[in-house]
This record gives C-alpha cells, sequence and structure tokens, in this order.
C-alpha cells in the first residue's frame, strides 16, 4: 500500500466479506473442505489491514477507501454494517460504500432509502451498486429518482477478457456513473499459469483459496483465449499479463481498474500495463475474443 500511494494510487477496495476466515467458511460450505489456505483465516481481514495501514500512516485525507456490505439492504441493517465496517478500517467515513451483489429480499426502494441514509449521515460519502445486472441497475437508480434519495455515484462489475458485462457497463456511463472493473486477470486466469487439471492447481493461489473460481472460469474456450493471449504476447513481445490489463484500460466504458496486488511487482506489472498504447488492430482483435470467442 506504501508502494501504491507512492506511485500515484490512491483509492483502496475493500469489503466486509473479504478475509480469510470468509473464505474458509465459504469452502466449508460449499465443498466441504474445512483447511487452512489462506494466510490467515481471520473474519474481515481485509478490512482490518486496510485499517491499521491508514491509523498507522496518517494519509486518510489524501485516500480514497471503498467497502461493501453483502446482504439486508434495509436502513437500520445496512447503518449497522458500515458501523462495523468503519470500526474495522479505523476511520470515519467511507468514501464509496457499495451494495455487494444484488439482494433480492430488499426493493429497489428499501436499498435506496437505506443508501440514501448512510450518506445523509456522514458515514458515507457516496453510494454504488456491485454485480448488479443492467437491468438492476436501472432498477436501483429508478427508485432514488422517485423517493426523492441521494442518487447512486458508483458500479463496481467484474471486467475482463473473459467476464466483461458491456450492458451494465455501458448503462452505467450513459447515466453519468463511475465505473470500477475488478478482476482484470481474471483471479490470475489470464497469467497462463493454470491447466485444465484441478488438481494441479498451485497451491495458495486464488484458485487454490476460492475453488469456486474454477468452476467459473475453467472452460474450453477460456483456455483458448489464454493461448490466444499468449501468442500475442509473443507477437507484441508484450507480457501477456500486460496485455490483459491494458485491455481493459482502453474500455471507453470503464473509469477505474481494481488490481489484487499481493507484492510490489504486481503493482508494477499493472502500472506498466496502464501505461501501453494497444494499437487499433491489437484491440479490435482482443475485442472480438472477448465478445465472441472469435479468433
Amino acid at each position: 500500500m506504501d508502494y501504491a500511494v507512492a506511485n500515484g494510487i490512491t483509492l483502496f477496495d475493500t469489503a466486509e466479506a473479504y478475509g480469510g476466515g470468509q473464505a474458509r467458511a465459504q469452502r466449508r460450505t460449499r465443498y466441504g473442505l474445512d483447511d487452512v489456505r489462506e494466510v490467515s483465516d481471520e473474519m474481515h481481514s481485509s478490512e482490518k489491514i486496510v485499517g491499521r495501514w491508514l491509523a498507522s500512516r496518517g494519509l486518510r485525507k489524501q485516500v480514497l477507501v471503498v467497502t461493501k456490505v453483502t446482504r439486508n439492504f434495509r436502513p437500520a441493517a445496512v447503518r449497522a454494517a458500515l458501523e462495523a465496517s468503519l470500526a474495522r478500517l479505523q476511520t470515519d467515513y467511507t468514501d464509496l460504500y457499495f451494495y455487494h451483489a444484488f439482494d433480492p429480499t430488499a426493493t429497489p426502494g428499501e436499498a435506496a432509502l437505506a443508501m440514501d441514509g448512510v450518506i445523509r449521515s456522514g458515514l458515507a460519502r457516496a453510494g454504488g451498486v456491485s454485480n448488479y445486472s443492467a437491468a438492476q441497475i436501472g432498477e436501483a437508480l429508478a427508485a432514488a429518482r422517485a423517493q426523492g434519495c441521494i442518487p447512486f455515484q458508483a458500479v463496481e462489475l467484474c471486467g475482463n477478457l473473459l467476464r466483461f458485462d458491456r450492458a451494465a457497463f455501458d448503462l452505467a456511463r450513459r447515466e453519468g456513473l463511475a465505473t470500477l472493473a475488478y478482476s482484470p486477470l481474471a483471479a490470475g486466469f489470464l497469467t497462463g499459469k493454470y491447466s485444465s487439471d484441478r488438481a494441479a492447481i498451485p497451491k495458495g493461489t486464488r484458485f487454490d483459496v476460492m475453488p469456486q473460481h474454477a468452476d467459473l472460469y475453467f472452460t474450453g474456450q477460456n483456455f483458448s483465449i489464454v493461448e490466444r493471449l499468449k501468442e500475442l504476447a509473443l507477437e507484441t513481445e508484450i507480457p501477456a499479463t500486460q496485455l490483459a490489463l491494458a485491455w481493459v484500460c482502453h474500455q471507453p466504458a470503464v473509469s477505474t481498474v481494481l488490481v489484487g496486488a499481493r507484492h510490489t511487482g504486481h503493482l508494477a506489472n499493472a502500472l506498466a500495463a496502464s501505461r501501453i498504447e494497444l494499437p487499433p488492430p491489437i484491440l479490435e482483435r482482443m475485442n472480438r475474443w472477448a465478445t465472441d470467442g472469435a479468433p
């Protein structure tokens, strides 16, 4: 995080659901696996790490902090969840507060009122929605307008060569929302380090810690795109990871790209990718992969 700030990165994205403890609990519930694969199995460890860093560096006013609530998007529950997040983050407010994913148990109207309440209270500077479809984004915006609530300001969506909901990104930009694209390397799948043999997944990687990523990305078409990416890397003499990151940076509907870095080398790679200008023919070829898998 020190390296990030020193190199001009000042937005830090976290969530109440991010933590080694949550990852372990998901494996237990989803796959019946109860072992430790995380660096830490502490609950909410991501927010706590960010909070310790904020408290030790004195940089709160120089950075933007983003966090998220997981479920129950009603006023009292949302306020309680945000207050708990702020305690872990060791700050009085979050710059942007997201609904982590669509919650069918709360109406769009309830969710709009709940977000309006925490913004008016000063606990959040702005609100947004994450992992919503284009239709759900439209419903959220309409509900906020209908009730005179403070409008949502941003969306956070998965954005990479293999998963890119163009309808949702485009709607958000037309509505004037900031767009944050996460997982630009498809949780590391686009690095090319995985094979179709799930038993060979490297220990400690994202796909090992959270096996549901393999359920999502391990398809024949996706492995084919990785091979094309490797070929393009040889052709252009640009590392495959930087090509994949640069492609996301070049998408007109994306305003911010989130990088999940574990060390400064990952950040250096992302910074280098952000400076790459992809020639139109290369960009068009990669766009075809992202839309229909055409060679």
